[in-house]
């Protein structure tokens, strides 16, 4: 399968709802380890709260693997999941000053039915699974509102 058409079936079906709490999932261009750079890393950081200040959507929880983001969003009024992701991506590779993203991105929409803090906490622990840190709290790329 092509990447372009992978990239294009990961939008089929796409929806955006205000205040809709989406799990975003979107990895560095050529799976490299982009973000062992604690600039790199930084930037991206600083590009998810910048998309909070402009007001695409209030940042839930987030963790910054070496080559990918997991990113809580709930999406502010009006807007696209794929323009406010698109800018994020955007913003980070300027302030990086190289390309930095694949093409494309996974979205989940949580249901009502799921609970919003165990999926943040699922997600915040993928330093701890993949083996980069003994303990969640040693692991420097990630954040949540409950904490």
């Amino acid at each position: 399968m092509s990447k372009v058409f992978h990239a294009s079936r990961l939008r089929t079906g796409r929806v955006s709802i205000s205040r809709q709490v989406y799990h975003v999932t979107t990895a560095t261009h050529g799976r490299e380890r982009t973000f062992e750079s604690m600039y790199a890393a930084r930037s991206v950081i600083r590009s998810l709260m910048f998309a909070e200040r402009r007001g695409d959507g209030r940042t839930l929880a987030f963790v910054l693997m070496p080559d990918h983001l997991h990113w809580m969003v709930e999406l502010g009024d009006g807007l696209s999941i794929s323009r406010v992701v698109q800018q994020m991506k955007l913003f980070s590779a300027r302030e990086i000053g190289h390309r930095v993203w694949q093409r494309g991105f996974h979205d989940h929409a949580l249901r009502a039915d799921e609970d919003i803090a165990h999926v943040a906490r699922y997600l915040i622990a993928n330093p701890l699974r993949a083996g980069l840190v003994q303990r969640v709290a040693d692991y420097p790329h990630w954040d949540a509102v409950w904490v």
